[in-house]
């Protein structure tokens, strides 16, 4: 790595394979930039410990020979990416960032924070290496640093438990299961078993294309755009950890025991394991409107996340 600061790369893989976030204080808010740069290597190279474990339970369960070879072959390249410390995936997808802002952060301070997070990008792809994968959208013209047109994408929330802190939850996400993502305007009528049958349509007509075993996010209500941030912030939780509503819980397990009933199973060529977890996010919607999102993660289920005090 070419950070010259006091992280270290074992000790927070450590921290972040026990508690999946690492707090960390900084003088200045350059140091942001570091520990963004910090957060692509552990996401792209370590995968977290429970979907590691998520993945040898499906290959320990799996009775058709050829996804029990495509399971042990995902764990074997896993092993192969920490010991060689290089990308566990040649698609190290978007870089999509999730910040939270607390109390006692100016607006001068989040526009420096903003800058820091994209220069960390761009050290990143230089130094993990993360591929160069953002483009112009209409001429393919390659960026090379991963960041410009918009790139990279900050989802805002400002969280008041935070004090002089913010939280930074890195996000690579891959095409192959991003192009998979889905949006259908409901009605109302349609109601929870709209939602169910949409959801099951969308994974069957996928297959093998978002390389499964897959998460699936899903996001219910607020509008268009807001059920497909819903269903990506989703993805954020930690496998097995469910919705706090008992009812979108108990939705959440009867989704995922429909998902792996289809037998889609380990890359689209049958199994036990269609996906591995499935999460539900909900917001209030207009009476006359049902919108919801989905959005696909593949089995390389990449985040890391770094609680920052801003001293």
């Amino acid at each position: 790595m070419k950070n010259t600061n006091e992280l270290k790369i074992k000790d927070i893989k450590n921290k972040y394979n026990g508690t999946n976030c690492y707090n960390k204080s900084i003088p200045n808010i350059s140091e942001v930039s570091d520990i963004v740069e910090e957060l692509f290597n552990i996401s792209t190279i370590y995968l977290k410990e429970d979907v590691k474990k998520a993945l040898e339970d499906a290959e320990n369960i799996e009775e058709k020979q050829i996804s029990k070879d495509i399971l042990k072959a995902i764990i074997k390249n896993n092993e192969i990416a920490e010991n060689k410390k290089i990308p566990l995936c040649q698609d190290t997808g978007v870089p999509v960032v999730f910040l939270k802002i607390g109390n006692n952060i100016d607006s001068t301070k989040i526009m420096e924070i903003i800058d820091n997070i994209k220069l960390g990008v761009e050290k990143a792809t230089s130094s993990v290496p993360l591929r160069p994968n953002v483009v112009n959208p209409l001429t393919r013209e390659n960026l090379k640093t991963n960041t410009g047109l918009g790139s990279p994408f900050v989802n805002f929330e400002f969280d008041k438990k935070l004090e002089n802190e913010i939280e930074i939850t890195v996000f690579p996400k891959g095409a192959g299961s991003e192009n998979m993502s889905a949006l259908k305007m409901l009605t109302p009528a349609e109601g929870i078993e709209g939602i169910k049958k949409f959801i099951l349509d969308t994974v069957v007509s996928s297959g093998g294309k978002p390389c499964p075993p897959i998460v699936l996010g899903v996001g219910i209500g607020g509008t268009a755009d807001l059920s497909l941030k819903l269903a990506k912030k989703a993805l954020l939780r930690n496998l097995g950890e469910r919705n706090k509503d008992k009812k979108i819980s108990k939705m959440e397990e009867e989704l995922l025991e429909m998902i792996n009933s289809l037998k889609i199973g380990a890359m689209g060529l049958g199994g036990n394991t269609t996906a591995l977890d499935v999460f539900i996010e909900i917001n209030g919607c207009h009476t006359a409107s049902l919108p919801v999102g989905i959005c696909i993660q593949c089995w390389a289920d990449r985040k890391a996340t770094a609680k920052i005090k801003i001293l």
